[in-house]
């Protein structure tokens, strides 16, 4: 009777070892249980896609990447509209070194950040949200900070890969830098735009050139290969990214273009960390980033930079800007606020 127990022991455990990827993106994944009422409705709303239908959604060529892109943004101005109205934000479209961006100034300014600005780098995946849908985050930042805001329109693939992106950053942050003064600029970016915020960060130090007095990283997508450890374990857990083997994927190559993944010109995390300013950083639970949020801010730890870490509960990536009406969402930039004003 024993031996037969330990051999369904050992049947048992050499079937979990050996479970197969198939096996654990199939897991039925609850609502969250510990977040608000308003996040629950949000996920209840949107639902969760399986793994297998964001792997079919995935561009295969110019004219379905241009297709997806179409389809994105659009559905993200209407958003954007929506957003820019709610919170009564003044919007003016500006040419700053020849690359577009647009002045984000809300209804009343913070007394804490009246002479401050903050440069707003969108995420979108390296690909998504040119035009008016760059400044989603933008007016969130500019409303409940109280600050004036710049929002970088940058050029994306197909027609701009790396380093385009990058060098457009770069151009309008070192103007800004001439007419505003470091000590007078906050840089912060989600996702795709948390990567090139770090990007711009380690260009900065290496050109010996003024950093500013703190900076932002929501969730960011750091690492363009498949290494971190929540890209497998949160493969669809994440109702926002699903999977990394699906769009993510497929955008990092036409983002990075000849460029390997793992380089540091197109993955900050294979880069220096040294001389950056102080760091916030922002992940969820179910987070696909969470690993590459918490192995930057473990960069930053390790050459003495000082960094603040808020990993909330439940939340898939950067569902505290895209479920922006939650107590998730409100805490999380009432953190940033408060980490800013510090400096």
């Amino acid at each position: 009777m024993r031996l037969r127990f330990v051999l369904l022991w050992l049947s048992f455990i050499s079937t979990a070892v050996w479970a197969t990827e198939a096996d654990m993106t199939e897991r039925q994944i609850p609502v969250p249980l510990a977040v608000s009422d308003e996040l629950k409705r949000a996920i209840i709303q949107f639902g969760i896609p399986t793994v297998q239908q964001a792997l079919d959604g995935t561009p295969t060529d110019k004219e379905t990447w241009l297709a997806l892109i179409h389809s994105v943004n659009t559905e993200q101005k209407k958003k954007v509209k929506k957003m820019r109205k709610q919170y009564n934000v003044n919007v003016e479209m500006m040419n700053i070194n020849g690359i577009t961006v647009r002045k984000i100034v809300p209804a009343a300014l913070s007394d804490k950040f009246k002479s401050k600005i903050y440069l707003d780098v969108h995420g979108g995946a390296y690909v998504f949200f040119a035009g008016l849908p760059s400044i989603e985050e933008g007016i969130l930042i500019a409303h409940r900070l109280g600050i004036e805001v710049i929002s970088v329109d940058y050029q994306m693939p197909p027609h701009a890969p790396s380093p385009a992106a990058l060098n457009d950053v770069f151009s309008v942050y070192t103007a800004l830098l001439e007419t505003h003064g470091a000590h007078n600029m906050f840089v912060g970016g989600t996702s795709a735009g948390g990567g090139l915020v770090l990007g711009l960060m380690q260009r900065l130090v290496h050109e010996n050139i003024a950093t500013p007095v703190a900076i932002y990283a929501g969730t960011p997508w750091a690492d363009l290969t498949k290494t971190g450890d929540s890209l497998y374990i949160n493969e669809g857990v994440d109702r926002i990214l699903i999977t990394y083997d699906g769009v993510l994927k497929a955008a990092a190559n036409l983002y990075a273009n000849k460029v390997a993944l793992n380089h540091s010109s197109v993955s900050p995390l294979y880069g220096n960390f040294e001389g950056f300013p102080p760091t916030f950083l922002l992940s969820g639970t179910r987070d696909l980033f969470l690993s590459d949020t918490v192995r930057v801010n473990r960069k930053l730890r390790e050459v003495g930079v000082q960094t603040q870490l808020e990993v909330f509960e439940g939340l898939s990536h950067a569902e505290y800007l895209v479920a922006y009406e939650t107590p998730e969402s409100a805490s999380a930039y009432a953190e940033l606020a408060s980490f800013f004003s510090k400096w």
